[in-house]
């Protein structure tokens, strides 16, 4: 049984998806349970996830660890419901049809970990609104 067409996708789009971008996949994917198709990219993908990021998602239970940054493409905005732009401007590709969202959150690079614990709550707080969103409880 294929149920990939009923699932909402969402893209995070950062400059080095590093950092934020990466941490909100992260969120997004274990706060939704899989319930929602989860994507990121970068418009100039850095070699590693951010050493700040991993540490700071750790400390509430996530492993980054493994993942790495990928290039954004054409093709992931197309078969995505939703992008969220967090600081890279006009890079993104724009399609008709598509939900956009710009997040304004401070960049983690280069920041130690007590800078990067405020972004990431800041980003899951914004994740557990945009859950709300995407799949509305049914009762």
């Amino acid at each position: 049984m294929n149920t990939t067409a009923s699932k909402p996708s969402v893209l995070f789009v950062c400059v080095h998806n590093a950092g934020r971008s990466q941490m909100a996949a992260a969120f997004l994917s274990n706060l939704s349970a899989g319930q929602i198709e989860v994507r990121s990219a970068g418009s100039a993908p850095a070699d590693t996830v951010n050493p700040a990021a991993v540490a700071a998602m750790n400390e509430v239970g996530i492993d980054m660890s493994t993942e790495v940054p990928k290039i954004l493409t054409t093709e992931a905005v197309k078969e995505s419901d939703v992008v969220i732009t967090m600081g890279c401007g006009d890079t993104c590709p724009i399609f008709p049809g598509k939900r956009y969202e710009d997040w304004k959150l401070d960049d983690p690079a280069g920041q130690g970990v007590e800078a990067v614990r405020p972004i990431r709550d800041e980003i899951r707080s914004r994740i557990e609104t945009l859950i709300s969103e995407l799949l509305p409880a049914t009762k």
